[in-house]
């Protein structure tokens, strides 16, 4: 395998990605975890741009740029840090959630490892707007409805958790 620019771009990309993710999932405290998070979301659009995506690269900075400003402004309305105290965790409760994430790794490094990735029967160039919206409307072996219904009430669960957290008891 040949070493080239790209790829050194992209392994430095992948490590401030896989890093800043970390580092937004364990830090405790919510305006360090979005800076993080917002880090993450600037290392895809690096992707999306390493990869000459560059529209897909600036709607990443857009969007997620008033996403995450958005999330800047609930995180200070919402949490009140008069009188919060951080849960001490339990052993007991550490150790599952690390056996949860250690099994959820390997069967996701199992699943990955197992799988024949084909090249894509895709043919460069640009898409017909009729193409792009069949795949996506699509329940057929390529169509994305149902990922997109899933993780839109995904999004709702996380919305939902949200408002009974920030809610006052």
């Amino acid at each position: 395998m040949e070493i080239t620019l790209d790829l050194i771009v992209f392994i430095v990309l992948a490590i401030f990605i896989v890093v800043s993710a970390v580092l937004a999932v364990t830090t405790k405290r919510i305006l360090r975890a979005a800076t993080y998070l917002l880090f993450v979301l600037f290392g895809t659009a690096g992707i999306y741009f390493l990869l000459n995506y560059s529209f897909l690269g600036a709607v990443q900075l857009l969007v997620y740029a008033g996403g995450m400003t958005v999330l800047y402004v609930f995180s200070i309305l919402l949490t009140s840090s008069e009188g919060d105290q951080a849960e001490k965790l339990k052993p007991g409760k550490m150790v599952a959630g690390l056996v949860t994430a250690l099994a959820a790794l390997g069967i996701c490094l199992a699943v990955m490892l197992r799988h024949q990735f084909l090249p894509s029967s895709f043919e460069h160039g640009e898409l017909a707007m009729r193409t792009i919206g069949h795949a996506l409307m699509s329940t057929g072996k390529d169509g994305y409805v149902l990922p997109f219904e899933v993780i839109s009430i995904l999004l709702l669960a996380c919305i939902v958790g949200g408002l009974m957290i920030a809610r006052k008891r």
